[in-house]
């Protein structure tokens, strides 16, 4: 079994910046790709952000490229996402996904990580 948590949200104003952790912990014997998500009401899950298992590779959706930077911790399967020049759009649930995708397409959608925290809040307002 493998427990992934984040940790690291909370109200900050637009402008700002916050920094989300990540750690996937358990049955992990090898190193995972690690990516970020995130959701609003009503909204589907979106792609944020991956980082590919050894560090060597980035990702980012649109909307946060030149603003959000994903990085791997020291410790094995544990990653950060630092958010910058944030906006009330960004706010969300924002979720932490360890797996190992079979395909670069699978690297930006939900089906591509089989392990999932239960999801940090991020609230961007005045």
């Amino acid at each position: 079994q493998v427990h992934v948590v984040e940790s690291g949200g909370g109200l900050v104003q637009p402008g700002g910046s916050l920094r989300l952790s990540c750690a996937a912990s358990g049955r992990t014997f090898s190193s995972f790709d690690m990516a970020w998500f995130r959701q609003t009401p009503g909204k589907e899950r979106e792609f944020v952000a991956t980082v590919n298992w050894s560090g060597a590779t980035t990702q980012y959706a649109d909307s946060v490229k030149g603003r959000f930077t994903i990085s791997r911790g020291d410790a094995k399967n544990t990653a950060s996402l630092q958010m910058n020049s944030l906006t009330p759009e960004d706010s969300a649930v924002y979720y932490c996904a360890a797996g190992r995708p079979w395909s670069e397409t699978d690297t930006q959608t939900e089906a591509g990580y089989n392990y999932w925290g239960q999801g940090t809040q991020v609230t961007v307002s005045p």
